[in-house]
C-alpha cells in the first residue's frame, strides 16, 4: 500500500508541476487543498490556493518552462511531502524571471480525492 501511495504522489507532484507550466487553473483547483497556504512566492508573500487561482487565471504569471532536476517523495498513510528541486521560466505581472528553486510541499490523501497540497515553501537554490 505504502509503494502505491508513494506511486500516486509521485504523479500527483509531476501532474502539478503540469498543470504550473499550463497555466491550467482547472487542474490546480483539483491539486490544491482549500486550505493551502504557499509561502515564497516572488515577492515572498504568502498565498492561498484562490489567490493561486486568480494568479493563474488573470494570466499574471505565465509558466514557459518547469524543469525538474530532482524530486524525493515520501509518503507516510495520509500524509506525503515532496521535495523539488528544478528551473522554473516565465513571466510574473509582465516581468521575465528564471529561478533555480527548491519547493517543499505537503499533501493529504483525501479517499475518493487523491493526493491535494497543503502546505508549500519555495526557496532559492544556493550555488557554490
Amino acid at each position: 500500500m505504502s509503494d502505491d501511495l508513494t506511486t500516486a504522489l509521485r504523479e500527483a507532484e509531476r501532474d502539478l508541476q503540469r498543470a504550473q507550466l499550463a497555466g491550467d487553473a482547472a487542474a490546480l483547483a483539483e491539486l490544491l487543498d482549500d486550505r493551502l497556504i504557499y509561502t515564497g512566492g516572488p515577492d515572498g508573500a504568502r498565498y492561498t490556493k484562490q489567490d493561486d487561482l486568480d494568479i493563474q487565471r488573470s494570466g499574471r504569471q505565465k509558466l514557459t518552462k518547469v524543469e525538474e532536476e530532482d524530486l524525493v517523495v515520501l509518503a507516510d498513510g495520509t500524509t506525503g511531502v515532496t521535495w523539488f528541486r528544478g528551473t522554473l521560466e516565465g513571466t510574473f505581472d509582465g516581468v521575465p524571471f528564471a529561478a533555480r528553486l527548491h519547493f517543499t510541499r505537503t499533501w493529504i490523501h483525501v479517499p475518493g480525492s487523491g493526493w491535494r497540497v497543503i502546505a508549500a515553501h519555495a526557496s532559492p537554490v544556493r550555488t557554490p
